[in-house]
């Protein structure tokens, strides 16, 4: 069975249930005539029909109607607690993506929880924004569209490359990532890749990478006074966006504990919707280098696909 609507509902305040209507129209606010339409990224609330009903079966002695958590579309036939940030739906012409999972709970201005004690809306919601227009009704199929969070990861070393050593630091990276990433609403996808200290290679590869829609890409290896350093001279006419704050930070904290950490050449930028970073190539500086990057990692993603998520 596919992913179908159940319910479409709306509000004209803030706080209340919303009522279930006949039809809704997305449009770049959100949904016409819903209190929470607005230039924002929560736009539209999403509730399955199978959490409302585990809830009422465990929590309570009575049923939910639609709209009684204040969703407005109430699904049947998927789990959306697997659905991952910037993931897509879709509904006829009309397309959602999901800018946030879950909420904090109103307390004492939510209706339910005055009455149980508790709400699944904050743990088991989705709110998305409106991607692009159209319409929807009960009975309506939808299509969920995973995101993936695409992380490219490039060495260069001609030593690696060339087999006179095992390249640790692109796995390094990648082993970081997984472990941050664990147990969070993203898809992640990573690869590593090998090249030689060349500034053609490494030109044709963040060509492709970015051409194929990465979401962020991490090198390592390149960044000091070598003869064959070139990542950051290769790296920097690239950038559309630079990020001069993230590694001016990362050189200051390390640099003051390792004098020699200063004479990293790192940079940080975007290329289109592309995050890139250049990382160090010792396994001790890609930790530490990895480790303040994810602080400011994700938020960053959000930026970029134009979304306050403050």
């Amino acid at each position: 069975m596919g992913i179908e609507i159940v319910s479409v509902n709306v509000s004209k305040e803030k706080g209340t249930v919303k009522r279930p209507v006949p039809s809704i129209t997305f449009n770049e606010h959100g949904i016409a005539g819903d209190a929470h339409a607005g230039s924002w990224h929560r736009q539209v609330s999403l509730l399955a029909k199978e959490s409302i009903d585990q809830f009422a079966a465990a929590e309570t002695d009575r049923t939910f109607s639609p709209g009684e958590f204040a969703e407005n579309i109430t699904t049947r036939g998927i789990d959306l607690t697997h659905v991952n940030l910037l993931d897509r739906f879709k509904i006829g012409a009309a397309e959602l993506e999901v800018t946030q999972i879950g909420k904090k709970c109103h307390g004492d201005g939510c209706a339910i929880f005055m009455e149980v004690g508790k709400c699944v809306m904050p743990k088991e919601g989705l709110f998305c924004r409106v991607v692009n227009g159209g319409s929807a009704k009960a009975g309506d199929a939808m299509e969920h569209i995973p995101h993936t969070l695409d992380v490219r990861i490039i060495t260069l070393s001609d030593r690696a490359y060339n087999g006179e050593y095992e390249d640790l630091s692109g796995p390094q990276i990648k082993t970081d990532l997984e472990a941050h990433f664990d147990g969070k609403p993203w898809n992640l996808e990573c690869s590593v890749s090998l090249i030689p200290d060349d500034a053609d290679a490494l030109k044709a590869i963040l060509g492709e990478a970015v051409a194929g829609g990465a979401d962020i890409i991490f090198t390592t290896g390149g960044t000091g006074l070598g003869p064959r350093d070139i990542t950051p001279d290769v790296v920097a006419p690239l950038l559309e966006k630079e990020l001069p704050g993230v590694m001016e930070f990362i050189r200051v904290k390390y640099g003051d504990r390792i004098p020699s950490a200063l004479l990293s050449r790192s940079v940080a930028g975007t290329i289109g919707q592309t995050q890139v970073y250049t990382l160090p190539g010792s396994v001790k500086a890609v930790k530490e280098y990895v480790f303040e990057i994810l602080r400011t990692l994700e938020h960053a993603v959000f930026m970029i696909h134009g979304i306050n998520a403050h």
